[in-house]
């Protein structure tokens, strides 16, 4: 099964309407060149740092203006579109950091609460803390569309490998990864860790990123890429500015990459043998 795979790059600003405006724009264009699977990146909504800016924009899920967008847009063009993410009202104080699928009949199809918190200070100086604000998903998320088996992921997700393993070993044949990297991470870190999802599961990684310097002050590395199950990059955007990347997917080499290298099925159990060596508050075994 091929189908046609579509990763929006946006560099989101504080407003909601205004993102909208763009996510339809971008989506309109990448429909028009055929692609039926459609992603937007982590924070397509709104990136702002600022607590009670974005708390004036908040909206619970059935009033969310992305949310009535993308659907409006996944039917009108009859297109599977991924949200990647946007912020959603709990009513509760906290925030979801929140994917939405929908189908081309327009309707939800499923969503995905972000499981990993960003929680971290860099030694550039910019501090995060997405758990002040978001609230944690618990639930992995996986869907069986007509062209694949979809598992989802969003940004620091990456960094957990267990996530994608699992959902692989499940039957996953494409993983979402849409993010909202910092650049300093990004340079770091993005292609590798996105290759290496990839390889060690042997399945194609589509990745729709922010990119660029956004109206709250924050920087976002770009670089929205889409990884076959070898590793090979497939489309890559550069890391500022609006981006439609379009790629052929064809499932198949899934099959043929973990036949090639079926590590998912010589996967063994094992039990981790911790030894104290003499001199470190014990004697060697």
């Amino acid at each position: 099964m091929t189908f046609r795979a579509a990763a929006v790059q946006m560099c989101s600003g504080v407003d909601p309407a205004r993102n909208a405006e763009t996510m339809a724009r971008l989506v309109r264009k990448a429909a028009s060149e055929g692609a039926s699977y459609i992603q937007t990146p982590e924070m397509t909504g709104a990136i702002q740092r600022d607590r009670a800016g974005l708390r004036s924009v908040l909206r619970d899920e059935a009033n969310d203006l992305i949310v009535r967008e993308a659907a409006r847009l996944a039917g009108e063009l009859g297109v599977y579109l991924h949200v990647g993410s946007t912020p959603i009202d709990l009513q509760d104080g906290k925030v979801a950091n929140r994917g939405f699928l929908f189908g081309p009949d327009g309707a939800k199809i499923c969503d995905y609460d972000k499981i990993h918190m960003f929680d971290v200070d860099l030694d550039n100086g910019e501090s995060w803390r997405e758990s002040a604000v978001y609230r944690p998903g618990a639930t992995a998320r996986m869907v069986d569309l007509p062209f694949g088996k979809l598992g989802f992921a969003i940004c620091y997700d990456v960094r957990f490998p267990e996530l994608f393993r699992q959902q692989a070993v499940a039957g996953a044949e494409v993983m979402s990864v849409p993010a909202a990297f910092t650049r300093q991470t990004g340079e770091a870190h993005w292609e590798i860790l996105l290759r290496a999802r990839a390889i060690e599961n042997g399945l194609f990684v589509i990745a729709a990123a922010q990119a660029g310097q956004h109206e709250d002050g924050r920087e976002t590395f770009g670089h929205s890429m889409i990884v076959d199950p070898w590793g090979r990059v497939l489309a890559q955007a550069g890391p500022t500015g609006e981006a439609v990347l379009i790629a052929e997917i064809d499932v198949t080499a899934v099959n043929g990459a973990r036949a090639r290298i079926p590590n998912l099925r010589n996967a063994r159990d094992f039990v981790l043998d911790q030894v104290v060596a003499a001199g470190k508050g014990g004697v060697a075994a």
